[in-house]
């Protein structure tokens, strides 16, 4: 069961490149999108980042950063946003293996990676938006962008 509407946010600090972590309460202040997903090279993982690549303009225009996190390393994790030429962190929940994705309830047990979740944090680490995908399912970004305009909405009146 992933973690739910209203619940805080639990930090993490995890490796984005091979010498710098990120935290999550780095970016208070701010909404975050976290995408949990299974591989770097996995076809449907492929087309989801490069989806969310080719939509950070229009997340950021609603006061929100990206996250992808998959159990993958931080090797790979560079490798992979080179080759894709991705612009938002991707971090490696590398060792322990899964202990962040486990922290949110989207760890796999059986596959031994992260599943396919989304989660929206607010301004003050308050999640306000899960959903867990199909393993083998692009979950696209239309509910991503329902959820900030939701929330902008929410905000603003």
């Amino acid at each position: 069961m992933i973690l739910q509407k209203g619940t805080p946010a639990p930090d993490f600090s995890l490796y984005s490149t091979p010498d710098k972590t990120v935290k999550l309460s780095d970016f208070r202040g701010k909404r975050v999108i976290i995408a949990f997903y299974p591989a770097d090279w996995s076809p449907v993982c492929g087309d989801q980042m490069a989806l969310y690549n080719e939509m950070l303009n229009y997340f950021r225009k609603y006061n929100a950063e990206l996250l992808g996190i998959s159990v993958d390393s931080k090797w790979c994790h560079a490798a992979f946003e080179e080759d894709r030429k991705i612009q938002f962190p991707l971090l490696a929940d590398y060792e322990p293996k899964g202990a962040v994705s486990k922290l949110y309830g989207a760890y796999d047990e059986a596959e031994g990676s992260s599943a396919r979740a989304l989660f929206i944090v607010d301004e003050a680490g308050i999640i306000q938006w899960s959903y867990l995908s199909p393993m083998d399912i692009n979950p696209g970004a239309d509910g991503i962008m329902e959820q900030l305009e939701l929330l902008s909405n929410t905000t603003n009146s």
